[in-house]
């Protein structure tokens, strides 16, 4: 994949997350990809848990949103890193805001791997 490629995937992962399309998210991940919130001790493995996580996380907050993407992409080694702000529109409709940075390894045109490192409280778990 190119830098350009890891770039998009990174973007089609992101709007699949922000419009609550499982599928769409799953699409973008390895069956076998490990998702971890580094900063919060949190490891997951397959699809069913990182599925059951993000509908843990749409249903905990009236929407979410990422945006302001900044990116250092290393097609040689399959590897792409993404800054970006987060916004969570809570149920009461308060913004909760954070600044995260998101570690992917790249695999077949895949997510194999997504390490999260996350301000503030954990909101991608229970």
């Amino acid at each position: 994949m190119s830098k350009e490629d890891q770039v998009q995937l990174v973007l089609r992962y992101f709007a699949a997350v922000d419009r609550e399309d499982l599928s769409g998210v799953l699409a973008t991940l390895a069956d076998d990809c490990v998702f971890s919130v580094e900063t919060h001790g949190v490891r997951l493995e397959g699809h069913d848990a990182i599925g059951a996580m993000l509908e843990r996380l749409w249903r905990n907050h009236e929407a979410v949103r990422h945006l302001d993407f900044t990116y250092v992409a290393d097609p040689d080694v399959g590897r792409i890193a993404a800054r970006f702000r987060v916004e969570n529109t809570e149920h009461d409709g308060t913004i909760t805001r954070k600044s995260n940075c998101n570690f992917f390894d790249v695999r077949n045109g895949k997510f194999s791997a997504v390490a999260v490192y996350m301000a503030g409280a954990n909101t991608l778990n229970a």
